[in-house]
């Protein structure tokens, strides 16, 4: 039997100043499903679920929407929270130095009197804790928790409002692949609680293994819905209809034409600086050459970002030792002055907090880490810094009105776009991309691959980390293992498989 229609939105349109972000949109979601939207970054798939939930109020934009058979008109999020509609946004909305009880029941207290009664809001998140499978104390601060307990708490949080509708954005561009199979198994668990879920994703494998439906949306534009045989997903067709075209080669071909070693690092050693004793780097030594893409795998938590963290200036961990290598000679990279000065450039797997200033416009940021670059007789040229981020904005194929728009108003691939930009700008010899796709649509992930391929053709040695073992077989040259701080292997092209990669991520020895 089919299930009932509980949602339709209908003519939806929603404009802001200079840009029409959905246009004429429409989208029909059944009871007790599990609805995927898919569409390229910047297409209009969270600004439709903030009209939805009330982030964007009744009358900002037009268009009908019907939630279990009534016209609802939403003033504000709480008003569809009431209504039973839940949305989690791709950044967490929690404040790390709350408790779970405290952030769960933030601005909605259970009240004794003019009290809050915190025995039964503890109790309560008890039970709220166990249906999403955590076993934690309510009391632990949100900060102390992995970024999956996290997610699981938000939904959690979800459930206190007494969700029929739950929308997720993104829910798993930060996990890993346990804590991402874990979340998945839990919004099938509530489809059969009767709970339907909107679930936005760039991720066709996750869709694959749940949705029931996949709507696509395109430049603002429902571009088709169609129903999805479980474990069955026309990925092509979802490609297709997301960008416009047929991506034939996920991964662009790509001839190598490496030079000589011109970034090595040796016996490099780091110390947790949160756990005392703890090494974070264990004696690791690699290189990079000239016109190479090396790639760095490893599972959540085996040392990738720390390691290249501390290589660049020194910003995370404590330095026990070890030594870097420019072109054969020594250089000593103790802040990240230093490290920039030496030819070196840093893309973080956290744009929102370690790359950009949300604050500032794109033309600010693209010439940020080079004011010298823009500087005349030792003033800053405000022209130059137009003309250079306008070529940035063109270059890349930044989406956005111009370069005077804040960096908070873009997609998150328009967002990483211009994080390049400005690590372009200071034109680097060696550069690390740490999860420079993570969050980013098909389309804009192919743009990037580009990309850096065509850095190392010009001679820039990069070193490549990812979370997705096959995006790292697709782009790099060589790949290094590390498991728990220690480099394990390195594998070159002939040798490239998934097997091979895994046994290194998860064993201490390994092979050159």
């Amino acid at each position: 039997m089919e299930h009932p229609v509980i949602l339709k939105m209908q003519g939806i349109t929603k404009t802001f100043p200079g840009v029409r972000a959905l246009d004429d949109v429409t989208l029909e979601v059944r009871s007790g499903t599990i609805h995927a939207i898919c569409g390229e970054n910047g297409a209009g798939k969270s600004t439709l679920m903030k009209v939805l939930s009330g982030v964007y109020p009744h009358g900002t934009y037009e268009g009908k929407i019907l939630f279990m058979g009534k016209e609802t008109e939403f003033r504000d999020i709480k008003a569809s929270e009431h209504a039973g509609i839940a949305i989690i946004h791709q950044e967490l909305a929690m404040i790390p130095e709350l408790s779970v009880t405290e952030n769960i029941f933030l601005g909605n207290e259970t009240l004794r009197g003019a009290l809050i009664d915190w025995e039964a809001q503890r109790n309560r998140t008890v039970e709220l804790l166990k249906t999403v499978g955590l076993d934690i104390n309510p009391d632990t601060p949100i900060k102390n928790l992995g970024i999956g307990q996290q997610q699981l708490v938000e939904i959690a949080k979800a459930f206190s409002k007494n969700v029929r509708l739950l929308i997720l954005d993104e829910p798993t561009s930060a996990l890993n692949e346990d804590d991402s199979a874990n979340l998945l198994e839990l919004l099938v668990g509530l489809k059969r609680r009767d709970i339907t879920c909107i679930m936005i994703s760039h991720k066709l494998n996750e869709i694959a293994s749940i949705a029931d439906a996949v709507t696509v949306i395109r430049d603002g534009r429902t571009v088709e819905t169609y129903a999805v045989e479980a474990g069955h997903v026309d990925e092509s067709r979802i490609i297709r209809a997301m960008v416009g075209r047929s991506i034939n080669d996920y991964y662009p071909a790509h001839e190598s034409k490496p030079g000589g070693v011109i970034f090595e690092v040796s016996d490099w050693r780091v110390e947790d600086p949160n756990v005392p004793g703890r090494m974070i780097c264990k004696d690791s030594s690699f290189f990079v050459r000239s016109g190479e893409i090396v790639g760095f795998a490893g599972l959540m938590g085996a040392g990738r970002t720390e390691l290249m963290r501390s290589i660049f200036g020194r910003n995370y961990g404590i330095f026990h030792g070890g030594a870097i290598k420019i072109k054969g000679k020594p250089a000593r990279l103790p802040t990240v002055e230093a490290a920039i000065r030496n030819g070196i450039a840093y893309v973080s797997e956290d744009r929102k907090n370690l790359g950009l200033n949300l604050l500032d416009s794109i033309r600010k940021t693209v010439v940020s880490a080079n004011l010298r670059g823009i500087m005349r007789n030792g003033l800053l040229d405000l022209h130059e810094e137009f003309r250079v981020s306008e070529e940035y904005r063109r270059t890349l194929g930044i989406k956005t009105i111009g370069v005077d728009s804040k960096v908070t108003t873009l997609s998150g691939g328009n967002q990483q776009k211009v994080v390049l930009g400005k690590w372009m700008f200071t034109d680097p010899e060696i550069l690390i991309l740490d999860e420079p796709t993570r969050g980013i649509d098909v389309g804009a992930k192919h743009e990037i691959y580009r990309l850096i391929q065509a850095l190392a053709d010009e001679g820039k040695a990069v070193v490549f980390i990812s979370s997705e073992m096959p995006e790292l077989l697709g782009i790099s040259d060589r790949i290094y293992t590390i498991f728990e701080g220690t480099i394990t292997g390195c594998l070159g092209r002939s040798e490239f498989n998934q097997e091979n990669l895994m046994k290194l991520m998860t064993s201490s020895v390994g092979g050159a």
